[in-house]
């Protein structure tokens, strides 16, 4: 990013290349989560030995660590990523008081809100110590993919109980909308001590 006083300064464009590089960060999580996915369900938290402390011979154990620190290691820097973000908007919105720096963060966004998916559900409730919960969903979250269940497809909300329930202890990939941010979160739904597999409430959106 431009210093003050120093090279030139931030621009739209440099923000629209920023989000394409978050984009791809995004879909390399993605990607990692489908492959820990297609391991017998496994997730970043559950254990690659057995009952007798062995290494599990189910598994591509190479492949499920590295997807792990991949994961690891891209959470690291799409939040890196959203803080340059951040900084070059501030930047830009530092010049609104110029003659056109209105008509470029304008321009700006329309782009990020171009960028953002569309969401069909909204989570309204969640429940402490539930699977929801512990995954990271938050209340207000915006649902634009609930595993296999997007805006294109979701019709009901038994749309998403169908896949929680073929996905019991196994690992959902699920994106939402936080804040005005796409975020990635590992859902694994799994029998606890209240109701459900979740443990959280999901209302359609209404469009």
């Amino acid at each position: 990013m431009a210093e003050r006083g120093g090279s030139r300064p931030v621009t739209i464009g440099d923000v629209q290349e920023l989000v394409k590089r978050k984009d791809e960060i995004e879909a390399q999580i993605k990607a990692c989560y489908e492959l820990l996915e297609g391991q017998k369900g496994v997730g970043m938290n559950e254990p690659l030995v057995d009952a007798e402390g062995f290494p599990r011979d189910d598994i591509d154990l190479y492949q499920v660590r590295t997807a792990r620190h991949n994961i690891i290691c891209l959470q690291n820097d799409h939040k890196a990523l959203m803080k340059q973000v951040e900084e070059a908007l501030h930047q830009l919105h530092a010049r609104e008081k110029e003659k056109h720096a209105k008509d470029e963060a304008e321009a700006l966004a329309e782009a990020l809100s171009q960028n953002l998916p569309q969401a069909f559900a909204k989570v309204n409730a969640v429940t402490p110590g539930s699977p929801a919960s512990i995954s990271g969903l938050q209340i207000d979250d915006e649902i634009v993919e609930f595993g296999s269940v997007n805006v294109n497809n979701f019709q009901n909300l038994q749309n998403i109980a169908t896949v929680v329930q073929h996905s019991e202890g196994r690992p959902l990939s699920v994106t939402v909308i936080r804040s005005g941010k796409k975020v990635h979160v590992g859902l694994t739904p799994k029998r606890w001590a209240g109701k459900g597999l979740l443990g959280c409430n999901i209302i359609p959106l209404q469009r």
